[in-house]
């Protein structure tokens, strides 16, 4: 049996307690590079049951032995960076420059960004003659998606070791083999038995288990709205804490007194980034319509510069889209903003020229589109952008707004003071003005349809604690 076979549990490689198995696929090639082991309900209980045992004596860890433990991570992660990169490559298409350059480097970043946060965080705070004490919220379900493999693990991993939480991960079925190069370096970090604990397997049986496990203390889960909504249901039964970040259509609006040079070119370029699965992504561009032209031509310009071809190859900016179902779902939405009449001006149905297998899609790009189109309000996760127009601040900021979604949105102003007040006005968790430095700490979560609670930064590792409050404790009785 293969180690992509084996799970990870109590501290060692394990052989599933089902028969079950799925092919990894390269969606680059459409060929299988690796066969996982799929877990059943026994599997997670399993899981749950070392995460249990090695909770107490993790929570009762010092801060200096956790720093130490995050110091033992990064190194063993830094070591099979290689490997890891590699892999993300292989299993959703990640072109290679994209896997170093931000698939594995930011995974560091989370990791000594969650070191950063634990260093500093006050667990105790006097408050008169009560001490209100931060605690580990005990087992944490983690279940992550595709798109952003090691990157949606290690935001949810990092926070909830740094709180002294024990977890048990999913990682999606489509793309495992990081999240086991990762369960490898755990181990060889030294991690504690039970404390990181990782279970294959699919979303209907494994996601579920996790969600309603009775033994499990919270859920963080990182997937569609549509999946968000199921993990709730589940785990309503048991009042556990739920943390989800979901689906997004953010808006990038573009006001008349921006640089169309920066605006356009960052823009486009972010909403492909990745094969446009990210779910930040600035799929709506809302632009004046005076302006509209001079956007399509700048955009088109942009878009024609996109190297789509094997994510192996240094020149290829832009690799296949995840899988058979994405590549389905992202040329049915294309199909569908041209049946509803908006205006294609670039890209369209079917794979790139020259390129006759693969999950390949064309860089796609829309204008003439309606606020009430499909493609204008559903998320697509594939590289699709829609230009919209406005007559006026108010109407963008409408249409910006008008959205079950609220992840992310963008502006873009000459004028610093007219960017920020616009950026108060668009109802989502995340802004971006005028192509900012990215900042690590910043929580990051949505409103409405795209989640609750937040990542990153000390708003992150709260998600993974307690807060208790102890009556009568008298703080000069300690000195």
């Amino acid at each position: 049996m293969s180690l992509t076979e084996r799970f990870y549990i109590d501290g060692a490689f394990v052989a599933p307690l089902s028969d079950e198995r799925s092919a990894v696929i390269n969606p680059a090639t459409e060929e299988p590079i690796a066969s996982i082991a799929l877990g059943s309900v026994a599997d997670v209980d399993k899981a749950v049951a070392a995460a249990r045992r090695a909770f107490p004596a993790f929570a009762a860890t010092s801060v200096a032995e956790r720093l130490a433990l995050f110091e033992r991570i990064v190194a063993a992660f830094t070591r099979r960076r290689e490997d890891l990169a590699r892999a993300i490559t292989a299993e959703m298409g990640s072109p290679r420059w994209l896997s170093w350059d931000i698939q594995t480097a930011s995974s560091i970043v989370y990791f000594e960004s969650a070191a950063r946060v634990l260093s500093t965080f006050r667990f105790d705070e006097p408050h008169g003659q009560s001490l209100i004490t931060h605690e580990p919220i005990g087992v944490a379900g983690l279940i992550t998606p595709w798109n952003w493999p090691l990157n949606q693990i290690v935001t949810k991993l990092a926070p909830a070791l740094a709180a002294g939480c024990t977890v048990v991960l999913k990682p999606s079925e489509l793309s495992p083999l990081s999240a086991l190069i990762l369960a490898e370096v755990m181990h060889e970090a030294g991690t504690p038995a039970g404390v990181f604990n990782l279970v294959n397997g699919t979303g209907p049986v494994v996601g579920a288990a996790i969600a309603s496990h009775p033994d499990i203390d919270m859920v963080s889960f990182t997937g569609s709205t549509r999946a968000g909504i199921a993990v709730a249901k589940a785990a309503a039964d048991t009042v556990k804490r739920v943390h989800q970040e979901l689906g997004g259509k953010s808006a990038n609006i573009v006001l008349p007194d921006a640089d169309l040079d920066l605006a356009i070119t960052d823009g486009v370029k972010r909403c492909f980034i990745n094969s446009g699965q990210s779910c930040i992504a600035p799929t709506r561009m809302l632009v004046p319509a005076a302006m509209l032209d001079e956007v399509v031509d700048r955009a088109r310009a942009v878009a024609a510069e996109v190297v789509v071809g094997d994510p192996t190859r240094a020149e290829t900016t832009m690799g296949p889209v995840a899988g058979a179902a994405q590549f389905a779902k992202v040329q049915g939405m294309i199909e569908t903003g041209i049946a509803e009449g908006a205006r294609l001006v670039e890209g369209g149905p079917g794979r790139p020229q020259d390129l006759n297998r693969g999950f390949f899609v064309r860089p796609t790009i829309f204008a003439d589109v309606a606020p009430g189109m499909t493609i204008a309000r559903q998320e697509i996760f594939g590289p699709v952008l829609s230009i919209l127009t406005y007559r006026d601040e108010d109407e963008a900021v409408a249409i910006a707004n008008d959205s079950l979604y609220g992840l992310a949105g963008y502006v873009y102003s000459r004028d610093e003071d007219h960017a920020r007040a616009t950026a108060r006005r668009i109802r989502a968790g995340r802004i971006f003005i005028n192509n900012p430095w990215f900042d690590f700490d910043a929580p990051f979560g949505g409103y409405k349809q795209s989640g609750n609670g937040r990542e990153l930064g000390e708003h992150g590792m709260r998600e993974f604690l307690e807060v208790k409050a102890i009556l009568g404790w008298d703080p000069e009785a300690e000195k």
